[in-house]
């Protein structure tokens, strides 16, 4: 076996790094013209979108972890749901959490996914969410609130993304379900694509996300195993989902809003997966 000296290998592994470096500048283009710069500064200065949390994922830990660990993957923006504040939390209980938040140095955006029945659940999201100061609600709601809800969007100035759940959901398995009810209404009130159920609905994520951009305003980032109904969440990369082609679509239609990591797998220990997902998705965007 030969002998590499430590300057051979220091050089060898030097011009492997630099190589890797060139290479991930065109992660998203297939022809050279067309590649993307890596950014050099935030992410949504050079994409319009940025990267955050979905903080379901951490639902088996308090609200301090789950602020802990987003702060520990480099995550800027929190959709809570309501795991870490109930809906029912007194006024000041939300405005303290809120407070905890942003003290952090996260944007706490939104709140969801709420289900929203009644009357009196519609009125509770959007005193919740005002109370927090976030600008957005993510739900599935019932189809009949749809009217109270855009009425409560004017009032309160705050928008409603619906959320599809995949095969099953009964009134949105697909983002073109959602869309169908809400293209009409105000446009404050629009669609949370959740790439993994859309998948598990035999959709392109990059699709949907193309044909219903005039609605497009929060994204779940997720794989799945299989793009069927027994599709599960995998670490991103992992699974079938076809990532960069996202990435790709979602920077051609000018998306300005969130990629909130959304990771249903190891509900005690998710960490090492959310982890690898982000780094997965920094890596395609070099940044």
């Amino acid at each position: 076996m030969p002998v590499i000296n430590r300057r051979q290998f220091i050089k060898g592994n030097l011009a492997g790094l630099l190589l890797g470096l060139k290479t991930n500048t065109r992660f998203l283009a297939g022809q050279e013209k067309d590649r993307i710069q890596p950014p050099r500064g935030k992410l949504e200065e050079h994409f319009g979108f940025s990267l955050g949390l979905a903080s379901y994922t951490f639902r088996a830990f308090s609200l301090e972890q789950t602020i802990a660990m987003a702060r520990r993957l480099g995550l800027s923006r929190l959709v809570l749901k309501d795991f870490h504040l109930p809906l029912n939390s007194a006024t000041a209980e939300i405005e303290a959490a809120a407070a905890r938040v942003r003290a952090a140095g996260l944007d706490l955006y939104g709140c969801g996914v709420v289900y929203l029945g009644k009357p009196g659940e519609v009125e509770q999201a959007f005193s919740y969410a005002r109370a927090a100061g976030m600008k957005m609600i993510i739900a599935s709601p019932d189809p009949d609130l749809l009217p109270l809800i855009e009425e409560k969007v004017r009032q309160r100035g705050l928008a409603l993304a619906i959320h599809n759940h995949g095969p099953g959901d009964k009134f949105y398995p697909t983002p073109e379900a959602a869309y169908a009810r809400v293209k009409n209404l105000d446009r404050r009130i629009g669609l949370c694509l959740d790439i993994g159920h859309a998948a598990r609905a035999g959709l392109d994520p990059a699709e949907q996300a193309s044909l219903f951009s005039d609605r497009l305003l929060d994204i779940h980032l997720k794989d799945v195993s299989a793009a069927s109904r027994e599709g599960q969440t995998v670490e991103i990369g992992r699974g079938v989902i076809d990532l960069k082609a996202f990435l790709q679509t979602i920077i051609k239609i000018k998306y300005r809003g969130t990629l909130a990591f959304e990771f249903e797998k190891d509900e005690k220990d998710p960490l090492p997966g959310v982890a690898e997902s982000v780094g997965y998705i920094r890596g395609l965007l070099n940044c």
